[in-house]
């Protein structure tokens, strides 16, 4: 069984998550855009035994906390796909761009690819490689709970901006209809802003993304 929270961060309110097997509360930070102290203490509050850290893409919002708590806490690190190091080699300069407080680079213990598996505690994750958004997104999926994290890929209504480097709409369409959709529409997912939802009601009312613009 895996259980999760969701914590917004940084001014950007970025969907960390939380995600812990109930059975050994081993868990993982998901996209530690921020706020390293919030995101321990909400861990406490669980009883989680922080063990990892996982990352969907290298923008700051998402990664601009990652170095802090990997450092802190002498966490490992596991995402995005490597399409994305350019990004977190880059990751002062993006805190300059946006006005935020410093953040540092940092090199992910284990870089992704599509279809690599990653686990917490006794739980296990499928990765899906999502480019679209950036060239190296991921995204998680606990299939026996039909639940996925998505990062920036899809959001409620929406989908994510391709107007920055790297990014490209085609390919991001691409990744939602042929790698999100398939895994079924009775997954929930998490996204990277804004309110969760499930595949099955974008499929049939997300302007860019529903079934219906594409017949």
């Amino acid at each position: 069984m895996i259980r999760y929270t969701v914590i917004p961060v940084t001014p950007f309110q970025q969907n960390c998550s939380l995600v812990w097997c109930d059975d050994s509360k081993i868990g993982a930070v998901v996209d530690p855009g921020g706020e390293v102290d919030r995101i321990v203490k909400t861990a406490e509050q669980h009883g989680i035994d922080l063990q990892k850290i996982l990352v969907t893409h290298g923008h700051l919002d998402h990664a601009g906390g990652v170095e802090e708590l990997a450092r802190r806490y002498r966490l490992p690190i596991e995402g995005p796909h490597q399409g994305d190091q350019f990004w977190i080699d880059g990751m002062k300069e993006q805190a300059v761009m946006f006005g935020c407080r410093p953040s540092a680079p940092f090199t992910p213990t284990r870089w992704l690819i599509d279809g690599d598996t990653v686990t917490v505690g006794s739980a296990t994750f499928e990765v899906r490689h999502c480019p679209g958004h950036t060239p190296g997104h991921v995204i998680f999926f606990h299939r026996p709970s039909k639940l996925a994290l998505v990062g920036d890929v899809l959001f409620a209504g929406s989908i994510g901006r391709t107007d920055f480097p790297g990014g490209d709409y085609e390919t991001l369409i691409q990744s939602i209809r042929r790698r999100l959709w398939s895994l079924g529409d009775d997954v929930r997912f998490v996204p990277g802003h804004g309110p969760e939802s499930t595949f099955g009601h974008e499929r049939r009312t997300n302007p860019f993304v529903a079934d219906a613009v594409f017949s």
